[in-house]
């Protein structure tokens, strides 16, 4: 499966405004939330729906950080591959990142 830098960005915007959302309704930022959440701290039911919601893209945006991270790093790695210290051009062609399919 190949994911592209676009593909990444859009996901972690979608995850950005929605995690926003509910740190600003519930004053807590959505790591501590997280915390609380998977602890099972929160809430006596009434919130379950907003909390799994919230938590759900927190998740996701964790996991296209980290996606974006080894996509940067790779590209790094493919530009500095010749080992010279000289200026390096960077292409604007879309990277995509390979990764394993789960089963």
């Amino acid at each position: 499966m190949e994911v592209t830098i676009t593909e990444i960005l859009d996901d972690l915007r979608a995850a950005d405004e929605t995690t926003r959302r509910y740190e600003r309704r519930y004053w807590l930022s959505s790591a501590d939330f997280f915390a609380l959440y998977e602890k099972g701290l929160l809430d006596n039911g009434e919130h379950l729906e907003e909390f799994a919601e919230w938590s759900a893209f927190y998740q996701i945006k964790l996991d296209r950080e980290a996606m974006l991270q080894t996509l940067s790093q790779e590209r790094v790695r493919q530009l500095t591959a010749s080992g010279q210290d000289e200026p390096i051009t960077i292409d604007t062609r879309e990277p995509a990142l390979r990764l394993p399919v789960a089963n």
